[in-house]
């Protein structure tokens, strides 16, 4: 019964959540398809919003969709701003033609910078120093340099009124570097390559601390404010935290409370594989379903929906499969037999099911697709381990809801995780820890459970016939 239930339960989520994916491309490309092609018909702007990409980590496709999408809500903001990628040599070209052609971009491929700071050639942070770039384009008055990991909130054009450069401090004592304004300069340019060629001291070996100890004294400087006719500042300014909100502030009160500045950028500098795009960071992290709302409506989830479609087919056709081969357990025997051999062989099973067990509830997480919508890649994850942990129970002859508790656990923490009515973070944080508090004794009978019935069924004859022997032995008990 529970095994008919969960079935049931899955594929009509599944159903559910395909239908609205699909719905939603359609009326995503309707929307977004007038105001790109407006931008790849437009002139060049004298500023423009900035942000770079390279290769060599193992997130640079996940990158590079966090790209498009950054790129995309401004140009559906209406940005009055080219928009640049600073993109390396190595950069895919069929990349490169997206970026140009769907997205309206104006793509400046570059040569990667050396970065004598770097010890461990797979750091992640080896060649952000190409982010110096920036200060070369000067075809532009003024370049708003950005992360790929910035969520626009509205239109933040008076940010090319600022100054030489402006930086927000979200560390009370270091500005980030996810968004700065510069004014390029070929000389500054020059000057920041020759520090680096003589090896000047840069605090963490990335972007971060070189820009930082090029510009000691911002935090000296007086706050951004945007002159009302437009005109453009001189010197260095402080930006107001409006322009990056972490999203840590976030999390404590699960709303913003951002006194300083317009609230218009998100930034999420966090953890690298708990950021916004990836599909299970939502309901880990609340903000980053507000990620995939801007991706839905600009770039889509097409590239991924084929992996999606094949996984799912082959999850459901797997439990069809399992359903249809289930043994027949009134043919089954029992025997005794206490050999050396055998218990060293039943011992190894029992292994092999607990590990199958464990397979059941990992493969599926590491074979979805990254950066599809969260409400895709839980409901593809819950029907795949579905899938996996039927096979278990019919390979093994084990009770179906024992296997299933860790599922029905995942299923309840993604619920109160996603509930939308704490009051704050705090609270938030507590009823997780309670409801895990309360699920682990469930657990721990579930295992038992599940330790005792593979003890019943390994004595099973028909389970695990006796080798080289074709008859039934003496004192076997039939079940009928």
């Amino acid at each position: 019964m529970i095994g008919k239930v969960s079935l049931l339960f899955v594929c009509g989520f599944w159903v559910l959540m395909m239908s609205s994916a699909t719905a939603t491309l359609v009326v995503r490309g309707a929307e977004t398809a007038s105001f790109i092609e407006e931008r790849k018909n437009g002139a060049q702007h004298r500023n423009a919003y900035a942000t770079m990409m390279y290769m060599g980590t193992p997130r640079d496709y996940e990158f590079y969709v966090a790209t498009r999408v950054m790129l995309r809500s401004l140009s559906r903001l209406g940005v009055e701003a080219d928009l640049v990628v600073i993109a390396s040599l190595d950069v895919p070209l069929r990349w490169v033609r997206t970026l140009e052609q769907e997205d309206g971009a104006k793509v400046v491929r570059v040569k990667n910078l050396n970065n004598p700071y770097c010890l461990n050639p797979n750091w992640r942070f080896k060649l952000t120093l190409n982010k110096l770039y920036a200060w070369s384009l000067v075809d532009y008055d003024r370049v708003v340099m950005l992360d790929a990991d910035n969520l626009f909130l509205q239109k933040t054009d008076e940010l090319f009124q600022c100054g030489q450069f402006c930086a927000v401090f979200i560390n009370p004592c270091i500005f980030h570097t996810g968004l700065f304004v510069l004014q390029p300069s070929k000389k500054v340019f020059n000057d920041m390559i020759h520090q680096i060629e003589i090896g000047r001291e840069n605090q963490d070996g990335a972007d971060q601390g070189f820009i930082g100890g090029h510009f000691p004294d911002l935090l000296d400087q007086p706050m951004f404010h945007p002159p009302l006719n437009g005109s453009k500042l001189q010197g260095n300014y402080r930006l107001p935290l409006g322009y990056q909100m972490d999203a840590s502030y976030y999390y404590l009160k699960l709303h913003w409370s951002v006194p300083c500045g317009p609230n218009s950028v998100i930034t999420f500098p966090g953890a690298p594989w708990l950021k916004p795009w990836y599909w299970w960071s939502w309901p880990v992290l609340p903000l980053g379903i507000q990620w995939h709302e801007q991706r839905r409506l600009t770039v889509g989830y097409g590239a991924e929906m084929t992996a999606v479609l094949i996984q799912a087919i082959f999850y459901l056709g797997l439990i069809v499969m399992t359903r249809l081969a289930r043994p027949n357990l009134t043919k089954l025997c029992y025997r005794h037999d206490d050999s050396k051999s055998i218990f060293l062989l039943r011992t190894g099973l029992k292994l092999i099911a607990i590990w199958s067990i464990l397979a059941a509830y990992t493969v599926p997480f590491f074979i979805i697709p990254r950066t599809v919508h969260p409400l895709v890649g839980w409901s593809l994850y819950l029907l795949g381990s579905f899938a996996l942990s039927c096979i278990t129970v019919n390979t093994f002859l084990l009770p179906m809801l024992p296997v299933l508790v860790p599922w029905i656990g995942i299923l309840g923490a993604l619920l109160v995780m996603a509930y939308p009515w704490y009051n704050d973070g705090v609270v938030r944080a507590m009823a997780v820890f309670g409801y895990a508090f309360c699920a682990s004794p469930a657990l721990w009978v579930a295992l038992v459970k599940i330790k005792s019935s593979l003890h019943v069924s390994l004595e099973r004859e028909g389970f695990l016939p006796k080798l080289s022997e074709s008859t039934a032995p003496a004192g076997s008990n039939k079940l009928y």
